[in-house]
């Protein structure tokens, strides 16, 4: 049985028993009510970037945005020895144990690993267990990762935009958490 999280079901409640006991003085929607409502009713996956500097999000990281071009001011660079078919992956020195892959120009997946001092708003950072992202991210499709067999596992953000995909090592803790679209958020060596 799946425990869903009260908070989504108390605060429509309250809101529609409050509704029904106010007079028609009152029917004028409060601002505050109103937007915590309209925060319920769509609950976010991921917040924007602007919750914090070291977040990732379904946007991106670092001022890397997906499906945008790498800003000119940024300081994500293509190392040596790429593929060569419009496929690049993109590090930074200020960024360590994060990489992102470029396709033709436009960012298409951003990866942080440990030691990147990323984590998603939710907490759900390299390191945390599979049961910690079962609990935030409950109906990812999960599958034997391909180098670890199922012991290691991906769970994957069902759908075809910006999508979150976890690596799940042997032991049952994240060891990459990627950010992107298809089909290179699926990759599992690099731009392949």
């Amino acid at each position: 049985m799946r425990c869903l999280d009260m908070r989504y079901i108390a605060l429509p409640l309250s809101l529609a028993l409050v509704a029904a006991c106010s007079s028609p003085a009152d029917d004028a929607p409060d601002p505050a009510t109103q937007e915590s409502a309209d925060a319920v009713a769509e609950p976010a996956t991921v917040p924007s970037q602007s919750t914090g500097a070291k977040a990732l999000t379904l946007e991106g990281l670092a001022g890397l945005t997906i499906g945008q071009p790498v800003p000119e001011d940024s300081s994500f660079v293509a190392g040596e020895g790429q593929i060569g078919n419009g496929c690049e992956t993109l590090a930074s020195p200020d960024w360590p144990s994060v990489y992102a892959i470029r396709v033709d120009g436009d960012v298409r997946r951003i990866s942080v690993s440990d030691g990147s001092g990323v984590t998603l708003v939710e907490g759900v950072g390299p390191g945390s267990t599979i049961e910690e992202v079962r609990a935030a991210f409950p109906g990812f499709r999960e599958e034997p990762h391909k180098y670890t067999g199922p012991e290691g596992r991906y769970l994957t953000q069902p759908g075809d935009d910006p999508r979150l995909r976890f690596e799940i090592d042997p032991n049952g803790t994240v060891s990459i958490i990627h950010v992107g679209v298809m089909p290179e958020l699926a990759y599992v060596e690099g731009c392949a």
